[in-house]
């Protein structure tokens, strides 16, 4: 619990101008992002970062594709704004530490000598950094923000657990496919593509 209000060696800073250098350190280099920005026991700055690109996905959907807002809770303003909710306190924070379990088991299979828990739920924190653009219903952008998310996954994966490339690419493929395929619909974004381009 001291990683919330502590400053653990190594680990992020707190706050929304630590959020923001971070999105942009983890898109621009995430090598050297993964290589020294993940600490061991350093859960907080990583949760937030996740519930804030979720919240950002999220809210994009809402704002540019009405349709999408839940109607369980009366009018849009209030459904929007309960569904933002659910999204910071529940889906977020449990898809964050459910996957990373999950990505755990994986990483006993195809990875010897591993990192923690806490490192492997950072970068899946931080690989989701573009998905916080792919609100926008705009296919190519979705799937652009999906391929980059997952790539980041592999990234981090590699730099973090000290891997092989394609041991990462193994260890972190349902993962990425649950995460970035499914939760942050990439899939479907590309599944339109598709289906726009054997149209045409």
């Amino acid at each position: 619990m001291t990683t919330w209000v502590d400053n653990p060696d190594g680990g992020r800073a707190r706050g929304p101008n630590a959020v923001a250098r971070a999105w942009a350190e983890v898109l621009v280099r995430p090598g050297r992002f993964f290589g020294t920005g993940i600490a061991p026991g350093d859960q907080a700055p990583g949760l937030v970062f996740a519930v804030c690109v979720a919240l950002a996905f999220a809210a994009g959907r809402f704002l540019l594709d009405p349709a999408t807002i839940p109607t369980a809770f009366g009018g849009p303003a209030v459904s929007a704004l309960v569904s933002l909710l659910f999204v910071a306190v529940f889906i977020a924070p449990a898809g964050l530490h459910l996957t990373a379990a999950l990505q755990t088991v994986l990483l006993i299979v195809f990875v010897r000598d591993r990192a923690g828990i806490s490192e492997t739920v950072q970068v899946i924190a931080y690989a989701s950094a573009p998905c916080a653009l792919a609100g926008v219903p705009v296919p190519s952008l979705r799937a652009a923000c999906a391929l980059y998310g997952a790539g980041l996954l592999v990234v981090g994966i590699r730099e973090i657990h000290e891997t092989t490339t394609w041991r990462a690419v193994a260890a972190t493929a349902v993962p990425a496919a649950l995460v970035f395929g499914y939760g942050f619909r990439g899939f479907d974004a590309i599944a339109t593509l598709l289906t726009r381009w054997y149209i045409i």
